[in-house]
């Protein structure tokens, strides 16, 4: 069942109520009230930019990496070692979430969900200090990065990018070992190659939610 949300009552259904595909519920805002309640308890927007309202989603199981299980390919490693690049924290958020937006036209194609409306909301967040960015500098220029919300101890990654080869690569390596210890997680939401080469796997919604409730 999917719910229709009232924008003036902040407030989400059980995530546990989610559909199959994890989507639970459509309506609501993006302002940081509604934003901040959903990330605490794992639901997430993801929707056409051309659609009306938010679309929430919920997975009943979390593709995550645990810092301390980042996989670094010898090629990264390399990469790494010749220092070309410089890696830095939320220098130029919004510049990232704008990349991220039109890379590999991303921003052309149907279905297409980092608009205006996703870009002004999450910049919110970042002033609120709930997000945060890595950036990959090749000199002045920036070449990649990644952003995401930060609940806790932990990270739910939204999107990154890269002009380069191996710049979100770089990007997210440096985020998990700057968190190993911490006892948190990356969320990564949902499951591409990229990132189980990198180490991502499941975990059940339950366990995810430990995490995120500082329980572990």
């Amino acid at each position: 069942m999917v719910f229709s949300l009232d924008k003036s009552i902040v407030g989400f259904p059980d995530p546990r109520l989610a559909e199959e595909d994890g989507l639970l519920a459509i309506g609501g805002d993006l302002t940081p009230e509604w934003l901040e309640l959903a990330y605490h308890y794992g639901i997430f927007p993801w929707y056409d930019m051309t659609m009306p309202e938010p679309v929430w989603y919920c997975p009943h199981e979390r593709f995550v990496i645990f810092p301390e299980e980042i996989h670094i390919s010898h090629s990264m490693k390399q990469l790494m070692h010749q220092k070309r690049y410089r890696v830095s924290c939320n220098e130029a958020f919004e510049q990232v979430m704008r990349n991220c937006g039109k890379a590999q036209g991303r921003d052309q194609q149907e279905g297409a969900w980092l608009g205006e409306r996703i870009i002004e909301a999450y910049t919110r967040m970042y002033r609120l200090q709930y997000a945060l960015s890595v950036e990959v500098w090749d000199k002045e220029q920036l070449v990649g990065g990644l952003y995401g919300i930060v609940i806790g101890k932990n990270i739910i990654g939204e999107s990154m990018f890269s002009l380069v080869p191996n710049a979100s690569k770089l990007a997210l390596i440096t985020l998990a070992q700057s968190m190993q210890g911490s006892g948190g997680i990356i969320d990564c939401q949902l499951e591409t190659p990229h990132l189980k080469s990198m180490g991502g796997r499941y975990i059940s919604y339950d366990e995810y939610m430990e995490y995120i409730n500082n329980l572990k």
